[in-house]
């Protein structure tokens, strides 16, 4: 993959060991994928124990293909640089040695702009005592890593965690962004027996989410609720939609124009009322959340009319905390 084109395009970026940050970058929504790699050296092949000798100019970075449409430069950038130390200049955390160190590697005069006002402001912004030093490179020939690279973090996951943990990285980030638990939680919700859902949701928590019921309108708590965060499965804590996408429907619900991950919403058809609805729920936790209707604002034209009953509000400042922080771009305005 060599240049930008089509619908996607490429972000180069290296962090330190690629493991990481294939694995922090992944979980974007609007990433479509992350490969692990070698670049910025001037041999065009290169293997993992070459450039572990620090002798060939090259760095470990990974090269993100990404949807313009779904996710932005900027905030793929933001989380990439929430992910490093920007202010080590001689590796990364466990990782010592040049092939370690961090660049931002543009693919165009735009990236380029991007990546050194993002820099200034991370530099600005009084996080760090020293001095950021992550580069902005133009980006060259990009090498793919040997194939079980790929899929290390996936194939020996104990191992990896074992290694991230080590490494000192996660330390180092919740010591400057705050502490966070796992942001994969969600992913691997076991779902509880209808019991165990009795003993942790009210009783219209209950109702709502597991026996499809609705709650009264204007009597809810989110119906006109304008905090900045993002809204999640009362159930599985899944993130199902940001602030930035709510409106007032005058309906009495909570109302949005799109999800803020799409793979975690479900539709199927409800007929329960005589007339053909379009039902949402929550993939990992199966919730019913309400229903969608084409008659929303732009830019979607569609009103996801929700039960604030099935929704728990994250708050902007509890994010990070919470284990949301890779979603923190997704409150940014249009």
């Amino acid at each position: 993959m060599s240049e930008q084109s089509g619908e996607t395009r490429l972000a180069t970026l290296a962090g330190g060991c690629f493991w990481c940050v294939q694995a922090d970058l992944e979980k974007l929504p609007g990433v479509v994928s992350v490969v692990s790699g070698y670049t910025g050296g001037s041999e065009p092949e290169a293997d993992y124990e070459l450039v572990c000798s620090g002798t060939t100019g090259h760095r470990e970075a990974v090269q993100v293909t990404f949807d313009p449409a779904r996710v932005t430069y900027a905030q793929i950038l933001d989380v990439f640089l929430r992910h490093i130390d920007p202010t080590d200049p001689e590796g990364q955390f466990a990782d010592r040695g040049p092939q370690y160190r961090t660049a931002i590697f543009y693919h165009d005069a735009d990236q380029k702009r991007q990546a050194e006002a993002a820099l200034a402001t991370l530099s600005a912004s009084g996080r760090f005592a020293d001095p950021v030093v992550t580069e902005v490179l133009p980006a060259s020939f990009f090498i793919p890593a040997e194939g079980y690279h790929q899929t290390y973090i996936r194939d020996h996951k104990d191992r990896y965690a074992r290694y991230r943990h080590f490494s000192g990285r996660d330390r180092f980030l919740e010591s400057v962004w705050g502490r966070s638990k796992a942001p994969a939680d969600w992913r691997r919700f076991v779902r509880p027996d209808p019991a165990g859902l009795r003993a942790t949701l009210s009783p219209l928590q209950y109702a709502v989410t597991q026996e499809e019921a609705t709650e009264p309108p204007f009597d809810n708590a989110y119906w006109e609720h304008k905090a900045v965060g993002i809204y999640v499965d009362v159930v599985s804590g899944e993130p199902l939609f940001a602030s930035r996408d709510k409106f007032d429907s005058g309906t009495g619900w909570p109302s949005f124009t799109r999800p803020l991950v799409p793979e975690n919403i479900v539709t199927r058809e409800d007929t329960r009322l005589g007339v053909p609805r379009t039902e949402v729920r929550s993939r990992h936790g199966n919730s019913h959340l309400g229903h969608v209707f084409p008659d929303g604002p732009a830019p979607t034209g569609l009103r996801y009319c929700l039960n604030a009953a099935a929704l728990r509000f994250v708050p902007r400042e509890d994010m990070a905390a919470a284990g949301y922080g890779e979603f923190l771009y997704a409150l940014e305005t249009d």
